[in-house]
């Protein structure tokens, strides 16, 4: 999809983006082997979780327990044997521990209380009820079934031709889906902080599509040129935003910051995707849609 052939740009040799050297059909079968892929796979993971992605502890509740301690990992998970403990993450350069436990029934969770309040009184704990976990889950599942209609809505509005309008409505679908496939491969569970991410991925999806509809329907020149032209800008304000996500990761996995870690780990996965769906998937089907219309200046 990506000639090797170098372009100079900003004074800098660089890679000419040609889509032409396929055919529409050849450009997008990849992309769509791919969102088949991330559905069949969500729908598995729905089927044995509830959810399209796992849930963590906000969505299917559960306890967190922060204390600081001079034992190390395995004697940790010793002193809470037979309790569902799921992971212990340690702050880099301290004696501070981060514990997740599955969720437990209320009796469970007292003994558990007790037994972190006799050995670490200084210790944090978190509990989140399972019911709560519940409706957190519903919460979400609207939050970003509303944010994708109301990104539809805009897009058709902004656009007035179905096919354009379905090209960006479909890629960013898919940079969801995939997005969402590849959390579960990685184990990247479904939170607050995730779910932020996935419609933050909503907006930078919509905005780089709409910026190469709006080159390849509205500018005059040649069809390839403008892809060319849409490709040099889009591209340059992706692998920015990819640095700056990607050094926000480094920095939160350093110092043990999960939140912030997991946001930045689904961003990155998701702007890597959305290249692949904004410069192959959508531009061969805005490339039809012109050869086929003669919409081209």
């Amino acid at each position: 999809m990506f000639n090797a052939r170098p372009v100079n740009i900003m004074g800098m040799e660089w890679f000419r983006y040609d889509i032409a050297r396929y055919t529409n059909p050849r450009a997008v079968i990849i992309p769509l082997v791919l969102l088949v892929l991330a559905l069949i796979f969500l729908g598995y993971t729905t089927a044995t979780t509830g959810m399209p992605v796992k849930p963590g502890l906000d969505f299917q509740g559960g306890t967190a327990v922060t204390l600081i301690t001079d034992q190390d990992e395995a004697g940790i998970r010793a002193f809470f044997t037979g309790y569902p403990l799921e992971s212990v993450t340690r702050d880099v350069g301290s004696r501070q521990y981060l514990l997740k436990f599955d969720a437990m029934s209320t009796e469970e969770n007292e003994r558990l209380v007790q037994q972190i309040t006799g050995r670490y009184p200084e210790a944090s704990i978190n509990y989140i009820d399972e019911t709560f976990g519940k409706t957190l889950q519903g919460q979400a599942v609207l939050a970003l079934l509303f944010s994708f209609i109301g990104m539809a809505i805009v897009v058709f509005v902004a656009f007035r031709t179905f096919i354009p309008s379905l090209a960006v409505i479909l890629c960013a679908f898919a940079d969801m889906a995939v997005t969402a496939a590849l959390m579960n491969i990685v184990g990247i569970t479904l939170t607050l902080g995730t779910t932020a991410a996935l419609l933050m991925l909503i907006g930078y999806s919509v905005d780089s599509d709409v910026l190469l509809t709006m080159r390849v329907l509205k500018r005059r020149g040649a069809l390839e040129e403008k892809l060319q032209g849409a490709f040099r800008t889009g591209i340059i304000m992706t692998t920015t935003t990819i640095a700056a996500v990607a050094a926000m990761l480094i920095v939160t996995t350093l110092w043990n910051v999960p939140v912030i870690r997991d946001i930045s780990a689904v961003l990155l996965i998701g702007l890597f995707v959305d290249i692949y769906n904004t410069w192959i998937t959508n531009a061969a089907l805005l490339r039809w849609y012109v050869e086929k219309k003669g919409v081209s200046p």
